[in-house]
């Protein structure tokens, strides 16, 4: 944040300059939020070419829609919104937010992630998952959203929403054991 509010004192002034059409302020804006926003959407798409064609696609919206942004809340937090949106569009779009019982196989345990995992090492695991489990994760567990909020964006019932976290949690608990027995294993 530093870099813009050195031409902004604040995000709202930042907000104020997009509203008013300034394109030093959306060069600083794309500057400053970009790699931010596409961990975002990496979060959702899983690939880094969906992932920065759902950023860029979410940055145009940003700019077509920043008169709406009310000054109620933050900029940021707006700005993420958007990008969450855009991903959900293009994952509904592509209609592979399900993902049957049958079509995965979960081991159902319990397990601690090792205290050697890396937040680099979760994120690749948690972008290994198939879209719908990966979708509902994210925006259950990193996003905060409930199962009704999820339903409604997604378009499914809240059983479905339940039913994708669920097995999101498995099948990271066997990656993460698998993980933790080739950690064990190296280090012999």
């Amino acid at each position: 944040m530093t870099k813009i509010l050195s031409l902004f004192s604040t995000e709202h002034s930042l907000a104020k300059a997009l509203q008013q059409g300034d394109k030093k302020a959306q060069t600083h804006l794309y500057d400053h939020y970009s790699g931010l926003m596409l961990a975002i959407c990496m979060r959702y798409m899983g690939n880094k070419m969906a992932a920065e064609d759902v950023m860029l696609k979410g940055f145009m919206r940003i700019f077509d829609k920043v008169d709406q942004f009310n000054f109620k809340g933050s900029f940021e937090g707006w700005i993420k919104r958007i990008m969450v949106n855009e991903a959900l569009m293009k994952i509904r779009s592509t209609k592979s937010l399900e993902v049957g019982i049958e079509d995965v196989s979960v081991s159902h345990f319990e397990t601690e992630a090792s205290s050697s995992l890396e937040e680099s090492d979760l994120l690749k695991l948690i972008e290994g998952l198939p879209t719908g489990y990966r979708t509902v994760f994210n925006l259950y567990a990193i996003e905060g959203f409930s199962h009704a909020e999820i339903a409604e964006k997604l378009g499914v019932s809240q059983g479905t929403s339940k039913s994708q976290l669920s097995r999101a949690r498995a099948m990271l608990q066997t990656k993460l054991k698998v993980q933790d027995t080739d950690l064990i294993t190296e280090t012999k």
